[in-house]
């Protein structure tokens, strides 16, 4: 008869690995890391949940590739190099199959960005993942939040809107043609981490944000953040939407696609502020990252936040961020 996984076999069957840039990996209880000298720590922790932030029967292997690529879209966000992770999981069961998968896509996307796995914890109980990554950045050179100016362009990388587009379809609050689930559906369960992009922006964005809760909600932070307000247009935002422009969704209400993009969440693209003369050094990164950006807006003294219609005045829909709570 076949010996049943406990939790230790578990953490050394699928997750234990020889570490090559932290002086100890998994297996003691604390893991050591030595960030090179004239660099900062950069530290961030997510928590993904069944039924809240995945569907049931998402696959592991997709599962295990987000649940650390939301940890980087935040190193992103402050232009830091990954550096480790630390993993607590929770399992209904020692399920080897789902492990594996699990694993596979985790450590997958951690060996594409050398950022290695160095401890955490397993229990039992309803499936819920927590990654705790650990990120590198020049003293001094982390874009954070509070740094927008009044006369800064507003800036998106990649697209927005098909991973709310692609939740709601998989919840039946409307359909889509196969070919824009399948699309769309791609960008809500194995999102891109713009890791590179943020490091090519130290020094050329005044201010940065990673777009998790929708768009509007998330630059809502800088704003705060940074005492200042902004006009967003929305001839841009609806280029964003990758899923909005294939033909096969020509029916589909515009205010619903607006709400996707603006509001939608999920997408793990950065949102950034630089100064208009730092427009060609923008461009430069993106190219250089192979990372598309577009420029929405900009950064006003009046507070608040205005979205932009078609004919240049702003509009009075509102367009809320996800709240946990609300």
């Amino acid at each position: 008869m076949k010996q049943p996984l406990g939790e230790f076999d578990l953490i050394r069957r699928f997750f234990q690995r020889p570490v090559q840039r932290s002086p100890l990996g998994v297996g003691d209880d604390c893991a050591l890391l030595a960030p090179r000298a004239g660099m900062q720590l950069a530290v961030s922790s997510d928590m993904l949940v069944q039924g809240r932030h995945f569907l049931p029967n998402v696959h592991p292997r997709l599962l295990g590739h987000k649940a650390l690529a939301v940890n980087l879209s935040d190193l992103a966000a402050c232009g830091a190099q990954p550096l480790a992770f630390t993993l607590a999981l929770a399992l209904p069961r020692a399920d080897a199959p789902w492990c594996e998968a699990f694993s596979a896509g985790l450590l997958a996307l951690a060996d594409a960005h050398h950022c290695e796995l160095v401890g955490g914890d397993t229990t039992q109980g309803p499936l819920n993942l927590c990654i705790t990554v650990f990120g590198e950045v020049p003293s001094g050179q982390a874009i954070l939040r509070n740094g927008a100016q009044v006369g800064d362009d507003l800036w998106v990388s990649g697209t927005l809107g098909d991973a709310r587009l692609a939740l709601d379809a998989l919840l039946r609050q409307h359909a889509l043609p196969a070919p824009v689930l399948a699309q769309a559906r791609q960008r809500l369960e194995a999102p891109t981490p713009r890791v590179a992009l943020g490091q090519a922006l130290r020094g050329i964005a005044s201010s940065a944000i990673d777009v998790s809760d929708g768009l509007l909600g998330d630059l809502g932070h800088i704003l705060q953040a940074s005492g200042v307000g902004a006009s967003v247009d929305i001839r841009a935002t609806r280029q964003l939407l990758h899923a909005g422009h294939h033909p096969l969704m020509s029916a589909m209400a515009l205010s619903r696609l607006d709400a996707c993009t603006l509001a939608g969440g999920d997408d793990y693209e950065l949102c950034f502020t630089a100064p208009p003369e730092q427009r060609a050094a923008v461009e430069a990164a993106a190219r250089a990252t192979d990372t598309p950006v577009t420029r929405i807006g900009s950064i006003e003294a009046q507070h608040g936040l205005r979205v932009l219609g078609p004919d240049g005045r702003p509009l009075t829909q509102r367009w809320p961020g996800f709240d946990h709570f609300a």
